[in-house]
């Protein structure tokens, strides 16, 4: 039975306890169901399409990078390898020819 890592330090020797995981190094305890279910996170494109983790997207508008002179042009493709809650900047994006960098939902459309 492969267990998961622990959220809380990412070790991975975790052991079942009645319903719970227990990380052994952290003393962290959690439920694996409920640990699946919060880490969904909802976000859209600018088209309203849920995105995921490893979705191709391109650029809907043209876009400055902070504290550079590059300007991302729109239909610039990317592959998000993360999604996070927040206000700015939710996706974690590997851009073509600008390498990685987080990027605000609402300026991708799913490719």
């Amino acid at each position: 039975m492969v267990l998961p890592p622990c959220p809380n330090c990412h070790s991975e020797y975790v052991y079942p306890e009645q319903n719970q995981l227990v990380c052994p190094e952290c003393a962290y305890e959690w439920n694996p169901i409920q640990a699946d279910e919060e880490e969904t996170v909802n976000v859209k494109d600018a088209n309203g399409v849920l995105l995921r983790e490893g979705d191709k997207v391109t650029l809907a508008k043209d876009l400055k990078v902070k504290g550079s002179s590059l300007i991302l042009k729109i239909g610039t493709k990317a592959v998000i390898r993360r999604i996070k809650e927040g206000k700015d900047h939710q996706l974690d994006c590997k851009v073509d020819g600008a390498g990685e960098m987080m990027v605000t939902a609402q300026f991708v459309k799913k490719a």
